[in-house]
């Protein structure tokens, strides 16, 4: 019995020995993510859905995009690589819930009360008797919640032809041994933009966040391998 256990160990390390290792390969031979690939396709992805303005012939002075087309212009970001704010409150909520309590009850009996020529029947009853009762009574709950606020300054990546800008913001931090990415794409109109030359990014359309980890933290907050999780359900733990 023991050498059998030993042997049933060691297939399992073995295969997962052989399928880390190929594991290990692919993740390899997969090329990273490029960021001016997904910064091209996100362009891609807005001028899509941006339609055109049709541009009417003006004089020489009211020529489109000049000085003189609006008097009430401010120092705000209006052009390709120009800045702004961009303010990042996200919170959602969701809960739900429900209950379920339902019954059900059968009940059946038959009896002979008499017989031809006075024949006794007390033997013969009762001569069916059946009942069953059923019940069903549940609960279930669910709830999530996420919270995300920060400022980060961004720059604009492109002027549709509407006249709406994309701006890209991100934010790279290093610190103890902790690597964090923070990526926020959107389109806003030139309008939603405050004099202080902030936005929110309540005002932003197809709105992208992003934020990823790399660390001593992420490496304790992850999820054990495979491998791992073999040796724990194996040994009861």
């Amino acid at each position: 019995m023991k050498k059998g256990i030993e042997r049933l160990i060691l297939s399992l390390l073995c295969a997962g020995t052989l399928l880390w290792q190929g594991t290990t390969a692919e993740a390899k031979s997969r090329k990273p993510e490029n960021p001016a690939q997904l910064r091209s396709q996100y362009l891609a992805h807005v001028q899509e859905t941006d339609m055109p303005v049709v541009q009417r012939t003006t004089g020489s002075l009211w020529t489109p995009g000049g000085t003189l087309n609006d008097f009430s212009t401010d120092y705000k970001a209006s052009k390709l690589n120009d800045t702004l704010v961009i303010l990042v409150s996200v919170q959602t909520t969701a809960a739900q819930s429900g209950d379920v309590n339902s019954s059900r009850a059968f009940q059946t009996s038959s009896a002979i009360t008499g017989l031809a020529g006075d024949v006794n029947t007390k033997g013969l009853n009762p001569l069916f008797n059946a009942n069953s009762s059923t019940a069903l009574k549940g609960s279930g709950a669910t709830d999530s919640s996420t919270t995300f606020q920060t400022s980060l300054t961004a720059r604009v990546i492109a002027v549709l032809p509407s006249g709406n800008l994309v701006v890209e913001a991100q934010r790279k931090i290093f610190m103890n041994n902790q690597h964090e990415d923070v990526t926020v794409r959107g389109v806003v109109r030139p309008g939603d933009i405050g004099p202080a030359n902030t936005v929110s990014s309540a005002a932003l359309g197809d709105l992208e966040i992003e934020m990823k980890g790399k660390g001593i933290i992420s490496d304790s907050t992850r999820s054990p391998n495979f491998l791992t999780r073999a040796l724990l359900w194996l040994t009861g733990f």
